[in-house]
């Protein structure tokens, strides 16, 4: 039984992580999972205020997306969680990768009192962020990227990649001003696949968009403009880029200069736009249909 081992640092033999109980919150090895609303010491912050270093660590909450962390290659170093999640990711915490890795079991007021808030999920996982990924890589075997200009709402981004995983999108490119894909609300509305979907930041913004045209990429930049083609006009491109911009201002002009064609989605009773996540959402499906 998962609440069977009750000493400090007990070992279920039938996981392959470690258990350990903590009944102090100030216990200095549940660190990493403290104070996750604080504006100046949470720990996925790559930049506390001030410009002083953060832990910037990725941050997964709930036994769904601490899987998905599992599954991915930002690998966990410490679960945080009540005894029922723990009973609930003993699968996943059974195998070779989680091999050693401790799961802090502690109950739901000790957890509260170390992040901060209650927390309904009852259990985080954390992992510290892999290098990132080149624009290259990401691009070589995909058929259907995202490309994100100044989309600075995490809740945005987290559904905009929860869209590409359900929709057959291979990879989001970041271009410039966009916020963070790694904050914890970002996996946590992405429901973990954040940390599945492949992504990589330009290092020019927009001129590296050549290096989409360079592998056969067709760019296109999606505008409210009534005067623009239709987007199911623009998507039969053997590869494709989907060009989304920030809430109200959308794509800078000099981002759309840099596509190589502008479509719109037809909208009715004379609203001009939608939510970026959504528009990218319908952009995707017409893509995969």
């Amino acid at each position: 039984m998962a609440g069977s081992n009750t000493q400090p640092g007990a070992i279920r033999s039938d996981l392959a992580a470690i258990v350990i109980d903590i009944d102090d919150p100030a216990d200095p090895r549940v660190d990493d999972f403290r104070d996750l609303n604080s504006a100046d010491r949470r720990p996925d912050l790559p930049l506390l205020p001030g410009g002083t270093p953060g832990k910037a660590l990725v941050v997964a909450e709930g036994v769904f997306v601490a899987q998905r962390m599992v599954a991915s290659r930002f690998l966990p170093h410490a679960f945080l969680g009540v005894d029922k999640r723990l009973t609930e990711l003993a699968p996943t915490l059974s195998g070779e990768s989680v091999a050693g890795v401790p799961f802090y079991r502690v109950s739901a007021d000790v957890m509260a009192e170390v992040v901060g808030f209650h927390l309904n999920r009852g259990v985080l996982a954390v992992a510290r962020r892999p290098e990132p990924l080149a624009l290259a890589d990401v691009l070589a075997d995909a058929r259907t990227v995202a490309v994100l200009e100044g989309v600075n709402d995490h809740e945005n981004i987290g559904s905009i990649f929860r869209n590409a995983a359900g929709l057959g999108v291979d990879a989001v490119i970041f271009g410039g001003a966009c916020a963070d894909p790694l904050y914890r609300r970002s996996v946590r509305v992405s429901m973990g696949h954040v940390l599945l979907v492949p992504f990589a930041h330009v290092d020019s913004w927009p001129s590296d968009l050549e290096v989409l045209r360079d592998n056969n990429f067709r760019i296109i930049s999606l505008t409210p403009d009534a005067a623009a083609p239709p987007l199911s006009d623009a998507v039969d491109a053997e590869r494709v880029a989907f060009m989304v911009g920030a809430e109200g201002p959308g794509l800078s002009e000099a981002a759309m200069r840099a596509g190589d064609v502008r479509a719109r989605i037809p909208m009715a009773r004379g609203t001009d736009s939608l939510n970026v996540a959504t528009a990218a959402a319908l952009a995707f499906y017409e893509r995969a249909r």
